[in-house]
């Protein structure tokens, strides 16, 4: 299982790369495995203001569909468009290529609400 150690972690299965006031998102290892084969992603418009917690998207993999939770709040300053035309990117590349989202955030306060790596595994039994 790969769980990056300078990445922050949500309890939803989220990761969360902070550089400044910039964070980017996307679903962990864990979760794609879980999930399985990846389909389809919908994923919010640029501009979209987000609230942590709130669902930003969702995801749809043969096993299930669900929603992806925001894991910071903030305003949406890109998508990873590669992801409408090959969404099995998170598959392959949950933390590279199968990045989701960019935004800016609105408080870096709130960074500490989110888990370090040892807590994330510690989450999913690891």
């Amino acid at each position: 299982m790969n769980i990056p150690e300078q990445l922050k972690y949500t309890k939803d299965h989220e990761w969360v790369k902070i550089e400044g006031e910039i964070a980017t998102v996307g679903i962990t290892d864990y979760a794609q495995g879980e999930l399985g084969d990846i389909v389809f992603v919908e994923l919010p418009d640029v501009g979209k203001v987000t609230d942590q917690g709130k669902p930003f998207g969702t995801i749809e993999a043969v096993k299930a569909v669900s929603d992806l939770f925001a894991p910071l709040s903030g305003e949406v300053i890109e998508i990873n468009d590669a992801l409408k035309e090959t969404p099995e990117l998170i598959n392959k590349s949950p933390y590279e290529t199968g990045w989701m989202i960019r935004m800016k955030m609105k408080s870096g306060d709130q960074v500490a609400a989110l888990l370090d790596a040892a807590g994330y595994k510690k989450l999913i039994g690891g």
